[in-house]
């Protein structure tokens, strides 16, 4: 399935996710085009199982035909609560995971797909939705948001040089007429998009706007909640991000167990937190992003359940 979405530190993830527990439960809670997930299986025993879970209805074609993996078309941000409706119904004496693993980027497919509205490359309506049931999609957030919150998006979630002034022309813009396709979106910023290197800026913006389509951090915030919760001790957390947002909240609730990284102690002055960062940060190799660009801002973090 690389057509779809080529799986980014596959090996390095895999590795540090399974480990010896061959015949554990494990969770892939960004399922896609299934390379993470076949990888999980090859090292897993007839006895493993994998709950995987994508929000995007096209990843439910990738699903591989073993009687070991169930896949989960919903929001990663529930997967407390149907993993252990999953260990229930199973009924085999398992209440817990032995690891999850979520790689958060963007999958080539959605970048790839004109109609999705992901990319400022193609003629597409504002979409950016990684579930099309949702309601909410970019389109209305350009043209429904104050200025003062597409300041706001912009400043928090892509780091946008100018984001007042990037929020003020698109409230300029939309005056004269709805802003509806990518090409309404860049034609509005073309006044503040660098003439070198714009591609740069624009993505900020784009990347600013699908994560509040998607409530991507606050899918994020429980999703760690909830993989904290279900993991055995001993379990291991692998995830892998792409911006500077999310490795700081992965970060955090590694050294914390909140994304703020407020360690609270216990009254023996023990910390309350429930994992413990394992090795250090692990980026993907020169050869690795040779033969995939789209990796070249992936940073991998692991932990383990105490």
């Amino acid at each position: 399935m690389e057509e779809y979405h080529k799986a980014v530190l596959l090996q390095e993830s895999v590795d540090a996710l399974v480990g010896s527990e061959r015949d554990g439960v494990y969770v892939d809670a960004t399922f896609g085009g299934g390379g993470h997930s076949r990888e999980i299986l090859k090292n897993l025993s007839p006895k493993g199982r994998l709950i995987a879970f994508d929000r995007d209805e096209d990843a439910l074609q990738n699903k591989p035909d073993d009687e070991r993996l169930v896949l989960i078309h919903h929001n990663f941000r529930f997967v407390e609560n149907f993993v252990k409706a999953e260990l229930q119904e199973w009924n085999d004496g398992r209440n817990s995971v032995n690891g999850v693993l979520a790689d958060l980027g963007v999958s080539s497919h959605q970048f790839d797909t004109a109609e999705r509205g992901f990319s400022f490359r193609f003629e597409a309506p504002l979409d950016m939705r990684m579930n099309r049931e949702s309601w909410k999609t970019a389109r209305d957030i350009v043209n429904g948001y104050e200025p003062e919150a597409l300041e706001q998006i912009f400043r928090l979630y892509g780091e946008v040089e100018n984001s007042r002034k990037a929020a003020r022309l698109i409230e300029r813009a939309r005056k004269e007429r709805e802003i509806v396709t990518t090409t309404d979106l860049n034609r509005a910023l073309e006044s503040i998009t660098p003439a070198v290197a714009g591609h740069k800026y624009l993505a900020k913006v784009y990347q600013a706007l699908r994560i509040e389509v998607n409530d991507e951090m606050r899918s994020l915030e429980k999703m760690l909640a909830g993989a904290a919760a279900i993991l055995a001790t001993g379990g291991r957390l692998v995830i892998i991000t792409y911006h500077s947002l999310e490795d700081r909240m992965v970060k955090n609730f590694f050294k914390s167990g909140n994304i703020a990284g407020e360690v609270e102690k216990d009254l023996y002055g023990r910390s309350k937190a429930p994992l413990k960062p394992l090795g250090k940060m692990v980026c993907p190799t020169e050869a690795e992003i040779g033969q995939n660009t789209r990796a070249r801002s992936a940073k991998m973090r692991v932990a383990v359940k105490l």
